[in-house]
């Protein structure tokens, strides 16, 4: 029977995950700074300020426990992707662009040596990106983004065909692939924990089950009290528009996820899937993988794209329709695996600005900052907005602060209902894209996606 929900598959396989929650704040209080949200991107940014500054006061709030957005529900794709690059490089020279490419690759090694020095064992496997075409079309596009990639400075990815992509992971259909050594697979429950307990070691004030139900020059409010500090730092992702006047700042996008039961040497060795590689696709409504360290095949996709209101799901519970989906989609790229066992599937919610790109920025004047809006790329990309949080709160100019993404601004997202008529219109043209693409076997894209990613400000 696949256990539906628990948070995510991270959360309901590990026996360790379920610790008693750390104390909500209980009064009025001081910080220096106070950082909302429990995730990847507060907690990094919590650890680089006490670690930069050990005598700040940093206290992280958290509405229900350390992990529990996407943080505790990813993929596990440790990888140099940043949502915006293409539109950064258009507003701000490509060399801008490059410099953010290049500070992307390094947030890879990073997060990876982090984790080393505070003794995290998360799972790590740096085997790289696998990103897969399967049709004549998706093939075009693998090409383009190929040496789009190369022209931003990453001379290390190789450009593998049909036989050569097979020889890696044996993907039925695949036609060719563009492999990346940026990438790792990670635990990310394991990763977020790891880092929580080395915020505390560290001296940062973490308190769960704390709600912030506004946020405000110099204050971040609660149901139990008011922290006051000379910087407030928005870290809520996909949480966004749940805050007071936020509610159309970032969309809160779905994604689902299933997890196999754990897969025989057998199956491995018929699948060719041996240095643990992250895989993804090229598909408009593309799917991302991972080989976890129990031998699973962890996958996602869009289920239900977007729920009316901005809500979110209840504890990462998902439609029954998502997990026949994904598991059709699982047995489509390996048909060997027909038949076999889902134990868990699972959804989150990751934040989308309404120009796709992902931003930093502090306000000086208010103390007012955030960081996030990563379209599902925030694994390695909040460890770099931490690093630039810091260099924002303590000052000064530094390579990190500027970066193009840092003080990006973008409109915000239309009101209901237009937003979900939107955004689901624009995702059964992605999913019929898909079809026609594989049905027509024509080497371009279809003109329905094209159209979908000029609506979406995808391009």
């Amino acid at each position: 029977m696949t256990i539906n929900g628990g948070i995510s598959f991270w959360y309901a396989a590990d026996t360790t995950a379920h610790q008693p929650p750390r104390a909500p704040l209980t009064a009025d209080a001081t910080a220096d700074v106070v950082i909302v949200g429990g995730g990847y991107t507060g907690l990094w940014t919590a650890y680089y300020l006490k670690r930069s500054a050990p005598d700040l006061r940093v206290t992280v709030l958290e509405q229900k426990f350390c992990g529990y957005g996407a943080s505790g529900r990813n993929g596990g794709w440790l990888y140099n992707g940043i949502a915006g690059r293409d539109r950064y490089a258009a507003l701000h020279g490509h060399e801008a662009a490059r410099r953010l490419q290049r500070a992307m690759n390094d947030t890879v090694t990073e997060v990876i040596e982090v984790a080393a020095a505070e003794g995290i064992d998360a799972d790590v496997h740096r085997g790289g990106v696998l990103e897969v075409a399967r049709t004549p079309a998706q093939l075009t596009r693998l090409k383009a983004f190929h040496a789009a990639e190369i022209g931003f400075g990453e001379s290390d990815r190789e450009l593998y065909d049909a036989t050569d992509t097979r020889a890696r992971i044996d993907i039925a259909e695949a036609v060719g692939s563009s492999w990346s050594p940026h990438g790792a697979r990670v635990h990310p429950l394991k990763l977020l924990r790891g880092l929580a307990a080395a915020c505390e070691r560290l001296g940062v004030v973490i308190h769960e089950s704390t709600p912030v139900t506004e946020l405000a020059p110099r204050r971040a409010v609660t149901p139990y009290g008011t922290v006051r500090a000379p910087y407030v730092l928005r870290c809520t992702e996909g949480f966004t528009a749940a805050l007071k006047g936020h509610k159309r700042t970032w969309l809160p996008m779905n994604s689902s996820m299933i997890a196999t039961a754990p897969l025989p040497p057998s199956v491995w060795e018929s699948l060719g899937w041996s240095d643990a590689a992250v895989l993804g696709d090229m598909a408009h409504a593309y799917m991302y993988a991972q080989r976890t360290a129990d031998d699973r095949i962890a996958i996602g996709g869009r289920g239900v794209p977007y729920r009316f209101g901005s809500r979110t799901d209840n504890d990462g519970r998902t439609q029954p329709a998502t997990i026949a989906a994904l598991t059709a989609l699982l047995t489509s790229f390996f048909p060997q695996l027909t038949g076999t066992e889902i134990t868990h599937a699972w959804s989150g919610v990751l934040g989308v600005p309404r120009d796709w790109c992902a931003t930093v920025s502090l306000d000086g004047v208010t103390g007012l900052g955030w960081a996030g809006g990563y379209v599902g790329s925030g694994v390695a990309t909040a460890n770099l907005a931490g690093r630039t949080l810091r260099d924002l709160v303590l000052g000064g100019t530094t390579d990190l602060t500027t970066l193009p993404w840092v003080h990006h601004r973008v409109r915000r997202w239309e009101p209901e209902p237009f937003r979900w008529l939107g955004v689901h219109a624009l995702y059964a043209a992605y999913r019929e894209a898909d079809r026609h693409e594989s049905t027509t076997h024509r080497p371009t894209t279809t003109p329905l996606a094209r159209l979908a990613d000029r609506i979406s400000g995808r391009s």
